[in-house]
């Protein structure tokens, strides 16, 4: 699914997710989000420093809330209750491109041989869309933040998206999956691990944050968030050892996962 695709399908669901609840009386509010995103990967080594903050990509997006305290049809809020003063529902469109090398103590320049050179000479990236839903938890009320009574309020978020991904993997000294010989251009570790096609899956979506009231129709947002993949091709890489790929490498633990800190605007729109 391409970027024009989910951009029209977020469009469909944002209209009538809007018309069906402005019939029932719920407000709306949209915004635009940006911000640094590091994807964690098969690309560098586990837990490091120069790793974490070497592949790290820009990301963007467009949010769309409903807001279940306040009533559009009559400007007035919404029956008091614990649900409709404390949550909302965030829909959002994201995109995120990340550029990816090795990086920590396999590559540093006191290693020596084919296998660092090959490491070193590795960099691919991996341009990812995604396209879903979050339920929003305000401890504080809604309406009194909304009424002035504080100027910041912090949030959690759970929820799941569809993402659509397409990577990419070169070397510098060659085509890939060289393996034998002085022109070798491929570690063993990766034979057969190169995914160069791109794909979908699902992902888990899960945030902190705050708002602050900028005006009465408008906030800043500071939001850090955690996506995990359900898939351990989203960086085009999937080392195994030998069989086809039918055995992982050990340290191939986990499917990818990204850390994105973004400062968004939001505008009520009711």
């Amino acid at each position: 699914m391409n970027a024009r695709i989910l951009l029209v399908v977020f469009l469909f669901l944002t209209v009538s997710s809007q018309e069906v609840y402005s019939q029932l009386g719920f407000s709306h509010e949209i915004g635009v989000i940006t911000g640094p995103v590091a994807v964690y990967s098969d690309f560098g080594q586990r837990n490091d420093f120069e790793t974490n903050a070497g592949n790290v990509g820009i990301g963007v997006g467009i949010i769309h809330y409903i807001n279940f305290s306040y009533r559009a049809d009559c400007n007035c809020y919404t029956r008091d209750t614990y649900f409709n003063d404390h949550f909302k529902i965030r829909n959002e469109i994201d995109y995120h491109k990340t550029t990816l090398n090795h990086f920590g103590r396999w590559v540093d320049p006191d290693q020596e041989g084919l296998f660092a050179d090959q490491l070193r000479a590795m960099n691919g990236s991996t341009e990812v869309f995604e396209i879903g839903s979050q339920l929003e938890y305000f401890p504080l009320s809604i309406r009194d933040f909304a009424a002035g009574s504080y100027k910041i309020a912090p949030f959690a978020s759970l929820g799941a998206h569809y993402v659509s991904f397409d990577p990419e993997v070169q070397s510098d000294l060659g085509p890939l999956n060289i393996v034998g010989g002085p022109l070798a251009t491929t570690p063993r570790k990766y034979r057969n691990a190169f995914q160069q096609e791109g794909g979908s899956t699902w992902a888990i979506v899960t945030s902190v944050g705050i708002r602050y009231k900028l005006t009465p129709l408008s906030d800043l947002m500071l939001d850090s968030r955690w996506t995990y993949y359900f898939t351990d091709n989203l960086d085009g890489l999937n080392p195994s050892l030998e069989n086809n790929g039918e055995v992982p490498v050990p340290e191939n633990k986990a499917n990818e996962w990204m850390y994105w800190l973004n400062i968004g605007y939001i505008y009520y729109l009711d």
